[in-house]
């Protein structure tokens, strides 16, 4: 398990929501990789999503077909929170774009912070404009991101 201190300290002074001692290349390149993390999420998800339809469908002989439209957010919601809150820190597509989530004290996130997260980014990817905060916020964080209490850093070497 990676933590902050194999980062190299830094004295910087930032704003209070920010650990001060990570270096700039913690956030370098974060916001065009998490863009493809959420894509290679996204087909994750969908991909359960779909295969727990069909699955219900089949053992409910397609009774509870009407009642199943609505469990890609379920899905999403408990793939972010239990993947973020594990030993690796991230989902499958963060891990993949080299992405860590940790609570701003440095800490791994808990299932409900990290679920809550995840709610927070789909609520926000109804309003794009929303994003824009990352382009001026210290340590590149979106709105979802502050709300949440956490930060995206790449993973330390």
């Amino acid at each position: 398990m990676s933590n902050l201190d194999q980062f190299d300290r830094v004295a910087v002074g930032s704003a209070p929501y920010l650990p001060a001692n990570l270096p700039p290349a913690a956030f370098s390149g974060v916001l065009t990789r998490r863009v493809a993390a959420f894509f290679l999420d996204f087909i994750l998800v969908s991909i359960f999503s779909v295969a727990i339809w069909f699955a219900l469908a089949l053992l409910t002989f397609g009774l509870s077909v009407l009642l199943l439209p609505p469990i890609f957010p379920f899905v999403a919601f408990f793939y972010n929170g239990l993947t973020v809150s594990g030993p690796n820190m991230a989902t499958p597509g963060m891990r993949a774009m080299d992405l860590e989530l940790r609570t701003v004290d440095g800490q791994r996130a808990p299932f409900l912070i990290a679920a809550a997260h995840a709610v927070l980014f789909y609520i926000s990817t109804m309003f794009m404009p929303i994003f824009l905060v990352a382009l001026v916020t210290d340590g590149k964080r979106c709105l979802h991101d502050i709300l949440a209490g956490v930060i995206m850093t790449r993973r330390p070497i």
